[in-house]
């Protein structure tokens, strides 16, 4: 739903607008009954997928993850039975 305000009322009634906009309403600041504004609201900022989930935690390179891990263990790991994708690649 749109919402139409002229200026002088937007500027004092700016935080019930904010909020308004916030809950997804758009509002149109008009003067003299002539349109020259639209509040919409912000998309969130998007996550950067380079930055750590837990910055606390400090990462682990990958070939760390495995390098305790014997060579039964890798191949018990790797030749599961029950992986279809396994059958598949035979």
């Amino acid at each position: 739903m749109t919402m139409t305000v002229n200026v002088q009322d937007a500027k004092t009634r700016l935080s019930e607008l904010l909020r308004r906009v916030q809950s997804g309403e758009d509002v149109v600041i008009a003067r003299a009954g002539t349109p020259i504004a639209r509040m919409t609201a912000a998309s969130p900022p998007r996550r950067s997928l380079d930055a750590a989930l837990l910055p606390e935690i400090p990462p682990i390179p990958a070939d760390a993850l495995l390098a305790d891990a014997t060579a039964a263990e890798l191949a018990d790991w790797e030749g599961d039975a029950d992986d279809p994708l396994a059958a598949a690649r035979s």
